[in-house]
């Protein structure tokens, strides 16, 4: 799959490192900007409060599948959007989903060594589910559907619980979310 990561910072470059090491053609787009026309989906994992400048200086991301991958860390979700994946939305006009905002990239390399395959949190448009999935599963993790795009906000606001967890002691930590028989 050609996969066009927008965001060169701990998520975007090790999700492309991942990916790649799955047989992917990943290409990787920092602040210059660059052209996304011939990826199939494109990653934004950019700082918050960079997104709209982000998706300025990207060519060809009109109409494409995009997945969020951003979080607040300060500030305030963009003026009229319900959820940063709605932003997302609203300025590419595709399919979107948000996913691997809730993991912990500092673990990326650590996946393989989990005794079960750790769970990647997720929620999407409908074109956006078969690519969030099968991308989760390539990275090493197990993908777990929370529905439709307009959950959103509700897993954006999950990572406040997700840091407070890691800073009362746990530190970076993977999680697993799965029905009783497959435990």
């Amino acid at each position: 799959m050609k996969i066009a990561v927008v965001g060169k910072g701990n998520v975007g470059g090790g999700l492309a490192e991942l990916w790649r090491s799955a047989g992917h053609e990943v290409t990787e787009i920092g602040r210059e900007g660059g052209d996304v026309s011939e990826a199939e989906v494109v990653l934004l994992a950019v700082p918050s409060g960079e997104i709209g400048n982000a998706l300025e200086t990207v060519r060809g991301i009109d109409g494409k599948t995009v997945i969020d991958a951003t979080n607040i860390f300060q500030g305030e979700r963009p003026e009229g959007a319900d959820s940063l994946a709605a932003f997302v939305k609203s300025k590419t006009g595709g399919p979107v989903a948000k996913a691997f905002n809730v993991n912990f990239a500092a673990l990326y390399d650590r996946l393989g060594d989990a005794e079960s395959k750790p769970s990647n949190l997720y929620c999407a448009d409908d074109g956006a589910r078969e690519v969030t999935e099968q991308l989760s599963r390539d990275a090493g993790y197990e993908p777990v559907n929370a529905g439709g795009l307009e959950n959103a906000r509700a897993q954006e606001d999950f990572l406040k619980l997700v840091f407070a967890v890691n800073q009362a002691g746990m530190g970076p930590f993977l999680y697993r979310m799965a029905p009783p028989d497959e435990l």
